[in-house]
């Protein structure tokens, strides 16, 4: 009897394995077909810079001193050292190619995509709805933020390990061990290194105890014995998630400043909101956007108080029917759950909400939605056939949904130009807009829209220095002055706005506001090479014998050669004009000479013909003067 049985399960089993390999194929076909057309997209200039092309740290790969730094240091206001090390590590395979970029964070979504379906399978037991629920997370347009984003390697890479979590979670309560138990701390712990989002991980491994793991009613059935374990086994992986936060809470404190701008009750009028409007956007995912404007004080009390009966309601009939249907307090309590870091209650940046937040908290729903639907369906003739069908138009649906999405992050000017038509009053979109149309010489544009986003948000100090970069250009001298000063009214620690600046108010001759402004810079930032190597010029070479100090040039000449490691010919020049104020001509020859080599190596003929005449004069015996210090102009100045 033992052997027929055997029998007939080994073929049930290979036909289950065959079926599980079979979806797992199509999930990644899915996958690749909606964001396969990445690989030909660009960067984008909102946050990409600092994360990836113009992090100096990134671009020059992968390495020992960058991945001790990696772990040691902030990295755009987040300490994620897995996640910057996937970066510098694609720089070193790829360079900058942006195409390679996307087909990393492709790939890390394809695999969370597979392990959440694999970890549903094996916790619920059953394929088809697990399926469903992997098919939907893999292709739902409010996840296109996560992937299309290279910024957003942290969601993707943190969504790999947060799946691994589930499966190590249920192979560890099938037979608890040290050893299984290590192994899941090992994985949580690179979660949240990845993203500190996944604080809330070890609430949602109790939700899972509850359903469909079993274990609470394992343990009453058991006769209570166990009930201490559930809580107490979760207390190391809770103080990895405390961790976690207090070093995000000390890297963010800069973003986290706009918190005091924002009253408690705007905060938390939003997050109510904003519970209700992802769940909206699951299910109608419309007027998609990068960027959506905070409320402030502005949302309706009738909105608000509607928000929050639609939550307390919600919650309410969960727990209810807790009994009944356990995955439908499961699913709305991880949902609320995982979102709490992000809704808003401590407001980082200036966003009413992001797409991205949903990527691993709307898990929780479709879970409660599809085991739903079938429970409710399980009467029907031909159940399976409709809610096949059924499951395969919405799956299609949502594919060329996302598709669409996707297309919109191609580049920068398409998916500021897209977020500007689906929302209002949208001053990041205005002001990266303006930024692309300043790096494509269309000035008058960039101004538009530069002054358009500081009309929407005056305290928006990004767009008041893009907009005095515009004026420069434009020849504006005056108006850029008042931008800057605007500006560093709002980030008064900007070295590089009062560098700026300072070069400005050369060009008007104003010096000693110009020396006053550099001055500054060296007092937030001593090693600010831009800053030394200007008031070095200024103190070698000012006509005016008042403001010229031979000694302190000098000092600050070779500060800044150290800092440039001797790769800039300009610095060469500044230096031979301090040595020569200070009666060294020797030197003041020799490092014009070096200097002269160096630019006719780097290709640049017109600096090595000025410091061959710098040299004939410092053989002559005399220092150099720049009359255009005192008369306004520009000469050896950085911004």
């Amino acid at each position: 009897m033992q052997r027929v049985r055997a029998q007939s399960i080994a073929p049930h089993r290979a036909r289950r394995r065959w079926l599980t390999l079979g979806v797992c194929i199509v999930l990644v076909s899915l996958t690749w077909a909606v964001f396969g057309q990445t690989l030909r997209h660009d960067f984008v200039n909102y946050d990409d810079p600092s994360y990836v092309y113009q992090n100096t740290r990134i671009t020059s790969g992968f390495s020992l001193p960058n991945i001790v730094w990696a772990f040691t240091h902030i990295h755009s206001e987040n300490w994620h050292p897995l996640t910057t090390i996937t970066h510098m590590l694609d720089s070193q395979l790829y360079g900058l190619k942006a195409g390679w970029h996307h087909f990393t964070n492709v790939l890390f979504h394809t695999v969370a995509v597979v392990l959440l379906f694999l970890a549903l399978q094996r916790m619920t037991g059953v394929i088809w709805r697990s399926a469903f629920v992997a098919a939907v997370f893999a292709i739902h347009p409010l996840h296109v933020e996560s992937v299309a984003w290279i910024a957003e390697r942290k969601d993707v890479l943190s969504g790999v390990f947060f799946m691994l979590t589930l499966l190590t979670y249920f192979h560890y309560t099938r037979a608890p061990s040290i050893g299984r138990y290590l192994i899941l701390a090992l994985v949580v712990a690179l979660g949240l290194m990845s993203k500190p989002m996944l604080v809330t991980l070890p609430f949602v491994l109790l939700l899972l105890d509850y359903w469909p793991l079993g274990r609470f009613q394992a343990i009453r059935a058991g006769g209570g014995r166990q009930l201490l374990q559930l809580i107490p086994e979760k207390i190391p992986l809770i103080a990895l998630s405390a961790i976690s936060s207090i070093v995000t809470f000390f890297a963010q404190r800069g973003a986290i400043g706009w918190t005091e701008q924002l009253p408690v009750s705007a905060r938390i009028s939003n997050a109510i909101v904003t519970y209700v409007v992802y769940v909206r956007q699951m299910l109608w995912p419309a007027k998609l956007a990068v960027f959506y404007p905070h409320p402030e004080n502005r949302l309706p009390i009738w909105e608000v108080g509607l928000a929050l009966m639609v939550v307390v309601g919600l919650t309410i009939a969960t727990f209810v029917l807790r009994k009944r249907a356990p995955y439908l307090i499961v699913g709305w309590l991880w949902y609320l759950g995982m979102l709490v870091p992000v809704i808003g209650l401590v407001q980082v940046g200036w966003q009413g909400r992001a797409d991205r937040y949903t990527y691993l908290p709307q898990i929780g729903l479709y879970m409660a939605v599809t085991w739903t639907v079938v429970d409710l369906t399980v009467s029907w003739r031909f159940q399976r056939t409709v809610l096949g069908a059924v499951a395969a138009l919405l799956v299609a649906a949502l594919s060329w949904r996302a598709w669409l999405q996707t297309s919109y992050w191609r580049d920068s000017e398409t998916l500021f130009t897209h977020a500007l038509a689906v929302t209002g009053n949208n001053d990041v979109a205005l002001n990266n807009l303006g930024i692309i149309f300043l790096d494509k010489g269309q000035l008058d544009e960039a101004i538009s829209k530069l002054q358009a986003a500081i009309d929407l948000r005056p305290e928006n100090g990004p767009a008041y220095d893009n907009l005095a970069k515009a004026l420069l250009r434009k020849g504006r001298l005056p108006e850029a002055m008042v931008q800057y000063r605007k500006f560093l009214e709002i980030e008064p620690g900007n070295v590089e706005a009062r560098n700026t600046l300072g070069t400005a108010l050369i060009q008007q001759g104003r010096v000693s506001e110009a020396i006053a402004q550099w001055r500054d810079a060296l007092a937030i930032q001593p090693d600010n090479g831009n800053a030394a190597s200007n008031l070095a010029w200024v103190f070698a070479t000012c006509p005016e014998d008042s403001i010229r100090d031979g000694t302190r040039a000098v000092e600050l000449a070779e500060k800044a050669m150290r800092l440039s490691g001797g790769k800039i010919p300009m610095i060469f020049r500044v230096l031979a004009a301090a040595y020569a104020e200070n009666g060294r001509f020797s030197d003041a020859i020799d490092t014009a000479q070096r200097g002269a080599d160096l630019a006719n190596r780097t290709g640049n003929p017109a600096l090595a013909s000025e410091l061959e005449s710098n040299i004939a004069l410092y053989q002559s015996g005399k220092p150099l003067r720049d009359p255009s210090i005192t008369n306004g102009g520009s000469s050896s100045y950085s911004e």
